[in-house]
């Protein structure tokens, strides 16, 4: 018979095997599952967030010389991944492209919206497929941009206008720009006569106004980290109070675009819509009605939604990479002449540019190229997500990560570009990079599933707008003003100092102006 003490002792003894059984098999489980990236050390509950740069793409790129092309950040209770390398890039979006084709959605995304029901922010799925399908199809396809020429040609011709009126005064650029893309993105949603209905004589400028302040102010809290996405259960408590800023930006936008939906369904009920009909709210209207298609529903939500995404994301992006453009080629007046050369060889100086002209203007397209390379619009593109834990580049990915994709510092790597940092359009002149999303090299515009649906359009807008403004004018600046070329990261890149300068009329012709 076992005493007291004994039995203390043998139940001891048996406690202590088995933790050392599970201690080992613990450790021999560990030693097959790969570790996590590198990374810095941080702070106990807030991890690396103190420590985070304002300009965060540059950040994160000097981090990548310390760290390697992969590491991890811990950001409060998330685990964020920075990628600089482009084998590491081309792992995650295209190797095991639908593990990481989903989001992590910030509060300021779901505010701004409607939940997050968009394509920028929705989970990859059937309402997502839906959502992608219809913009590609009714709004982004190249049949539906080649039918809205006269849009585009109008609103460039109203900017050429306006700048012939204020030749020899200083133009703030960007400015002009996004009013001038704005107007071709609202008119190919809408239409001109629901404009008109608005008060501006279809021209889109009072919207115009108040699209670029709210858009502003929008862009700029989606760039602003925030307590709620790094410690989930505090975001209902809204600490910096970016929830209910964002919110008072949608109410507003919410109003214009219930205004529109309002003017429109009035005309459809009076019959008279005539030439807007086939506009891509007209068409969006119709799907709500539908219900959706055979799989997946489609309501008001869905359609305020997709109407976001056209206004954020093709507004302000393609506006600031013309500004980007035209301050690069006034820093290298060689370049910006090299550029006029060339149109005045295809287009003439007793014409103007079309849109027909652009495909048999191959330095520009260099020059475009250029710009996305050394200023891509979205730096760290739109971080990405992954769906269940994996491994990439031998290290362990878990579930519910931040994925950074440093685009900014992919092309801007010595390895891959001679002098990278130089302003030189001819590296593309070999016609050996595109933006297909292909080549990890270079990809301003993401790649994979979640790769930007509006490339063709931006593509257009871009080449469009440079031309005409390079053709019909010679450019300098202010008398004692200096050119800044340096970037303000933001979830869309901007320049920290923007582009004002003076525009000269080169045509022969003032009628050319008209």
């Amino acid at each position: 018979m076992y005493t007291d003490s004994a039995l203390a002792a043998a139940v001891l003894a048996v406690a202590w095997v088995m933790l050392l059984f599970i201690v080992k098999k613990s450790y021999s489980r560990s030693k097959n599952i790969p570790a996590l990236p590198p990374g810095p050390r941080g702070w106990p509950l807030v991890g690396n967030l103190l420590s985070l740069d304002p300009e965060l793409h540059t950040y994160l790129a000097t981090l990548a010389q310390k760290y390697g092309p992969i590491y991890k950040l811990k950001l409060g209770r998330k685990t964020g991944i920075v990628i600089s390398s482009p084998s590491i890039a081309k792992e995650v979006l295209k190797d095991q492209d639908t593990t990481f084709a989903n989001r992590d959605v910030p509060v300021a995304g779901k505010e701004a919206f409607y939940g997050g029901v968009n394509i920028v922010w929705n989970p990859y799925g059937a309402e997502w497929r839906m959502l992608r399908k219809v913009a590609v199809r009714e709004m982004l396809g190249g049949a539906t941009l080649d039918s809205m020429y006269t849009l585009r040609r109008r609103e460039l011709r109203r900017t050429v206008r306006y700048l012939y009126g204020k030749a020899g005064s200083p133009v703030d650029v960007g400015e002009q720009m996004f009013v001038t893309v704005l107007n071709v993105i609202t008119s190919m949603l809408w239409g001109g006569t629901v404009v008109a209905a608005a008060g501006d004589g279809g021209g889109g400028g009072r919207l115009g106004m108040e699209f670029k302040e709210l858009l502003g102010e929008m862009t700029e809290l989606m760039g602003v980290p925030n307590i709620s996405d790094f410690y989930p259960g505090l975001e209902r408590f809204d600490l910096q109070g970016i929830g209910k800023k964002m919110q008072r930006l949608a109410r507003r936008f919410d109003r214009i675009f219930e205004t529109i939906i309002h003017q429109r369904l009035k005309m459809n009920a009076e019959d008279k819509v005539n030439e807007s009909k086939e506009d891509f709210l007209q068409f969006l209207l119709q799907m709500k009605e539908d219900g959706g298609d055979a799989k997946t529903p489609f309501n008001k939500s869905h359609l305020k939604a997709l109407l976001m995404d056209m206004v954020v994301g093709g507004t302000e992006t393609t506006a600031n990479m013309v500004e980007y453009a035209l301050s690069e080629m006034m820093n290298k007046p060689e370049i910006l002449i090299k550029a006029q050369n060339e149109l005045e060889t295809i287009v003439g100086k007793d014409n103007i540019v079309e849109e027909s002209h652009m495909k048999k203007l191959p330095y520009l397209h260099t020059v475009m190229k250029e710009v996305l390379r050394l200023h891509p619009a979205l730096p760290l593109l739109v971080p990405h997500c992954p769906s269940a834990t994996c491994n990439v580049a031998g290290y362990t990915i878990p579930k519910g990560a931040r994925i950074f994709v440093n685009v900014w510092a992919i092309h801007r790597d010595p390895s891959v570009w001679e002098n990278p940092l130089d302003f030189r359009p001819e590296r593309f002149s070999d016609g050996e990079w595109d933006y297909s999303g292909n080549d990890f090299n270079y990809f301003p515009f993401g790649s994979g599933r979640r790769m930007c649906a509006a490339v063709g359009m931006a593509e257009r807008m871009f080449m469009y707008s440079l031309a005409s403004l390079v053709h019909s004018f010679d450019w300098s600046l202010c008398v004692g003003d200096n050119l800044d070329l340096s970037e303000k990261y933001g979830i869309v890149m901007k320049k920290r100092v923007p582009l004002v300068a003076i525009p000269t009329p080169r045509l022969s012709n003032p009628g050319l102006y008209e």
